[in-house]
């Protein structure tokens, strides 16, 4: 499966990532600035076994966000924790390279995952939590039509400090409803 955006496509990960820039990402504080990885080094094994336990994993869709006209990529993007009994899944994403941020890559990704999450997989519920200094994915959760929920106060400890985590949330009817 390959879902195709102007810039850029998604298709499901491979164990072929690991051997390409995916585990530096985690391990690049930029990158992982606002996140929960990039504590402790992130190896090829850990990206290796990561992949082969989300594949066939029914809980999760994990897609590589790749450029289209350098087929290079650049990220990830996930349903996790999907729940058919719930009909609702956690949004994640992961820009791994600083020189496409700011240019609309997550906001195409993220159009491209919840058409799918919705359209084909019909649930009914998406959600996402994230730092509460991360300005870039709060922006980014209200562009796609997300709403803010509430907050989990120092719920994440990053980089010395406990930080809130700001949660997010958009129902299927409000998304689809959005897109007339």
């Amino acid at each position: 499966m390959r879902l195709e955006g102007e810039q850029i496509y998604l298709r499901p990960i491979a164990l072929s990532d690991a051997d390409g820039a995916y585990p530096s990402w985690l391990n690049d504080p930029e990158v992982c600035r606002y996140n929960s990885h990039g504590d402790t080094l992130y190896t090829r094994e850990m990206a290796q076994t990561y992949i082969e336990n989300v594949v066939n994993n029914p809980s999760y869709a994990v897609f590589a966000i790749c450029l289209r006209e350098e087929d290079r990529h650049i990220g990830n993007i996930s349903l996790q924790q999907v729940s058919v009994k719930n009909s609702s899944a956690e949004f994640a994403i992961l820009i791994g390279d600083p020189l496409v941020y700011g240019k609309g890559i997550g906001y195409e990704a993220g159009i491209l995952l919840l058409d799918y999450a919705f359209n084909e997989l019909k649930l009914h519920r998406l959600y996402c939590g994230t730092h509460s200094e991360n300005s870039a994915m709060q922006n980014l959760a209200l562009k796609l039509g997300m709403m803010e929920e509430g907050r989990r106060r120092e719920a994440l400890f990053k980089n010395g400090h406990f930080a809130d985590i700001v949660e997010y949330g958009i129902l299927a009817d409000e998304y689809l409803e959005g897109l007339r």
